[in-house]
């Protein structure tokens, strides 16, 4: 693994996380400038504020499939290692894309996107984990949270240390972009799913 490999696939990783499927879908759905609506954020959750249930469900697919498809891309043309960095910098160019002057998203369904692909039972785990924590509380923050917290524990279990070491530094960044959440929850001020901000 050359130092040349690992600077393109980062670079190609983070162009193609920082392509912001909720404003595309916004705009594609007439739903305006989804940065004024809701939370302000660009993510599935706050497209689903605007009641759009079809455009959520694109920018959901579309944010996870650009952190899978990184990932997937670098393990079948480079190796194993280079898989690790492409999702890494997929969530990158996700929470701090060049095309809207490094203001992003929060960065759940990259990183859930991103997990499938790394390790799929790893996924299927923290995407279970989000959707119990989502039925029984109807906070997607604290859902992702939880599912983030989990996830290098199941990492760690079923796919390998050096993996649970990444999907850490995943979970960190999970945490950081949700310190507003973390407020609002402590405050009991958070919005929950479906509700409008």
């Amino acid at each position: 693994m050359t130092l040349f490999l690992m600077i393109i696939t980062a670079l190609l990783a983070y162009l193609l996380g920082s392509i912001p499927f909720g404003i595309v879908m916004a705009r594609l759905f007439g739903l305006g400038d989804l940065r004024q609506i809701g939370s302000g954020n660009i993510g599935a959750t706050n497209v689903l504020r605007t009641g759009n249930k079809l455009a959520a469900f694109l920018t959901l697919l579309g944010d996870s499939g650009k952190g899978a498809l990184a990932v997937i891309l670098a393990r079948a043309i480079l190796g194993e290692q280079l898989a690790g960095i492409a999702g890494l910098f997929a969530m990158l160019g996700h929470l701090y894309p060049v095309f809207l002057r490094f203001k992003g998203g929060k960065g759940v369904a990259t990183f859930l996107g991103t997990l499938l692909a790394l390790s799929w039972p790893v996924g299927l785990l923290a995407c279970g984990t989000w959707l119990l924590v989502a039925v029984i509380t109807r906070y997607s923050s604290l859902s992702a949270l939880i599912a983030a917290l989990l996830a290098p524990l199941y990492a760690a279990f079923f796919y390998h240390l050096h993996g649970a070491i990444l999907v850490l530094v995943l979970t960190g960044l999970i945490f950081y972009k949700h310190r507003d959440n973390i407020a609002r929850l402590k405050a009991g001020t958070e919005t929950k799913i479906g509700q409008k901000g």
